[in-house]
Formats: structure tokens, C-alpha cells, sequence
């Protein structure tokens, strides 16, 4: 009997498991730096965003890894990106990395920062990692039906949902707050509740059914987003442009455009 032809989630779905291990090493070195040591080694880059010791050693940790068990996938990473290191070609398919996502939250060592590592797939986000080391909790998604958050060795399914009677529950940035901009956007929105969140735990909120709304009118990069775009699409969220249009990846120079991620509205 011929053998059938694999499904095209398949692959994708074998690597579930090796990236959360290799986001989990990850988190364990920053751990390594967590404390009063990181401001010893704070740096600034040329756009004035901070970078520590930490976030190059993950990066270096992850990159690492991802070359061992994906050879033929490019792999794009932020501090890399910075320092002129990135692929010339990624084709199809390459990884986004974010080795530390929230250096601020790092920095201010209120745990809200994250290790992001997701699988681009012709433009759109196939597999996404977000792991918080200093809360212990990790969301992975790899298409629809499949978002998982772990934590303490427990894992259970998360899934977007529909809004509450009361209102929307919006979340917004910690350290990239334009409060008279949000303003505008949610006029006109029932809104019950505005909690702030530190880097890609926001998408990880509304993916697991905490929250509603995160629009994001300020700049981000892509690797600040793929992971967790990628978790909220398999909890059944969106990531939009302000136009309706879903969000991308491998753009020009790797910038996002303003953009809303929502659950079930």
C-alpha cells in the first residue's frame, strides 16, 4: 500500500517541541542575568533601545539552535538584524526571533519580558513560542485549534473569546504608551477595563480569553509580534492593519505597521 503523502502542518507540528525546549534553554540564560548585574551590562543601540548581555546571549543560544535543527531555514533575530547580520534572502520560510522581548521590563525587573521564536510560512506566522522565564509561563500555537499555555508542568488549551456584556478588557503597552491615541481609536468602543502588559504577553492575554483588544499604534518590529501573532491565530484571534488586512511578515527592513490584535469581535 503507497504510503500517503504527509499534510503540510506535519513538519511544522514536529517542530512544536524542539523550539519550546530551545525557547525554554533560552529563558534559563537570561535567568542567569536576571538582577542587579543586568544594569552593569546595559548598552544602547543606535536607535537608543537598550540591549543587555542577556538578550545576546540568547540570541546566540537560539540561532545556535535553530541552525542545528532547521539547516535550510534562514533565521532573522533582532540584535543580529541591528548589527547588519541578516539574511539577504529569506525565501518563504525563516524564523523570527525576539531573544528578549521587553528589555525595559527586564531592565526594571518586573517579569514581563519574553523569549519569542515563531516560523514564518509565505508571509504569515505557522508557529509561535512566547516564553515568560521570570513567571514560569509559556504559549505555543501552531495553527488553528492548537494554542497551549504551560505552566508549573501543567498545560492546558487556551482559546480566544467573545466579549463580555461589560465591555471590552484592552490591553496596552508598559513602556510604549500614547494614551491620547488609544484614546481616539477605542472612541466609540465599549470598553469595561484597560490592563498594561509587558512585551508579547499581550497577545498571549487575548489568545487566552483574559482580554479582548491590544491595538498597537506605534512602532514595532516584526519579531516583536510573529510569536505571539502566531499563538493568538491558533486560539481563533486576529492581527489586523488599521485597515482590516491581516498583518505579514518579511515586509522592508522588518517594520510593522500600526496594528490591532483582537479575540472573537
Amino acid at each position: 500500500m503507497t504510503k500517503p503523502k504527509p499534510t503540510p502542518t506535519e513538519p511544522v507540528a514536529d517542530l512544536i517541541e524542539p523550539v519550546v525546549a530551545i525557547a525554554l534553554a533560552a529563558g534559563e540564560a537570561i535567568l542567569g542575568y536576571y538582577g542587579p548585574a543586568a544594569d552593569a551590562s546595559l548598552r544602547r543601540k543606535a536607535d537608543a533601545s537598550p540591549v543587555t548581555i542577556a538578550d545576546e546571549a540568547a540570541e546566540r543560544l537560539i540561532l545556535e539552535a535553530l541552525a542545528r535543527l532547521t539547516p535550510d531555514i534562514p533565521s532573522v533575530s533582532e540584535e543580529a538584524h541591528h548589527a547588519g547580520l541578516a539574511p539577504p534572502d529569506v525565501g518563504r520560510r525563516f524564523w523570527l526571533v525576539d531573544p528578549l522581548d521587553g528589555t525595559k521590563e527586564f531592565l526594571k525587573r518586573n517579569d514581563e519580558f519574553t523569549v519569542n521564536i515563531a516560523l514564518i510560512e509565505d508571509r504569515r506566522p505557522v508557529l509561535g513560542v512566547v516564553y515568560a522565564p521570570a513567571l514560569e509561563h509559556l504559549y505555543v500555537g501552531a495553527g488553528p485549534g492548537t494554542a497551549e499555555e504551560r505552566c508549573g508542568g501543567a498545560r492546558r488549551p487556551i482559546a480566544a473569546r467573545r466579549p463580555p456584556a461589560e465591555g471590552l478588557t484592552v490591553v496596552a503597552s508598559r513602556s510604549h504608551l500614547d494614551q491620547e491615541m488609544l484614546g481616539r481609536f477605542l472612541a466609540g468602543h465599549k470598553v469595561s477595563e484597560t490592563r498594561n502588559a509587558g512585551s508579547s504577553l499581550k497577545f498571549c492575554l487575548i489568545a487566552a480569553g483574559e482580554a479582548d483588544l491590544y491595538p498597537r499604534l506605534g512602532r514595532t518590529m516584526e519579531w516583536d509580534t510573529a510569536a505571539g501573532h502566531a499563538v493568538l491565530a491558533a486560539a481563533g484571534g486576529r492581527v489586523t492593519v488599521l485597515d482590516g488586512a491581516d498583518l505579514v511578515y518579511g515586509k522592508p527592513g522588518f517594520e510593522n505597521p500600526h496594528f490591532v490584535a483582537r479575540g472573537l469581535l
